[in-house]
């Protein structure tokens, strides 16, 4: 009869932090990651457009490149997820074949992260005026540039 009720008491102990993250995503107040990644491109626009000046015709053209952006950075998250995830599996598992796979997958993914921030940026580049150029050469000498960072 012990057992039985150390064996509840233990299930419940590990299924309720699942039940509480469920809930926690769920809630009516947690903004949908659409509506997330739509503020993140419109505090981008405004930036730089706060920045740099940009014109009407700009701001379309750098919020259609990071709409665009933000749809396949979605893809690539999800496997980065998946990947963190075989990682752990693989530790915990002390596989050192599949730690070694899940790293390699890892760095792949994040060289892609790296080149899509490049292409992004020098797509934006593109759509900017010599001075606009200059003056974000500027911001990026000085640390000042958020694109750096990607999102």
């Amino acid at each position: 009869m012990k057992k039985i009720a150390i064996v509840a008491v233990l299930i419940c102990m590990f299924a309720s932090p699942a039940l509480f993250a469920q809930t926690a995503e769920s809630t009516p107040d947690a903004p949908s990651s659409s509506t997330r990644a739509t503020h993140m491109v419109q505090h981008r626009v405004n930036y730089l457009t706060t920045v740099l000046s940009l014109t009407t015709a700009q701001q379309a053209q750098v919020t259609t490149i990071l709409n665009n952006a933000m749809a396949s950075h979605s893809n690539v998250s999800a496997s980065m997820k998946t990947a963190h995830t075989n990682l752990q599996n693989a530790i915990h598992s002390n596989d050192a074949a599949a730690m070694e796979q899940a790293a390699n997958s890892l760095g792949a993914m994040s060289a892609q992260k790296a080149l899509a921030r490049a292409k992004i940026e020098a797509a934006i580049y593109q759509t900017l005026t010599p001075e606009q150029q200059a003056k974000m050469a500027q911001l990026e000498s000085q640390g000042g540039h958020r694109g750096k960072h990607g999102f």
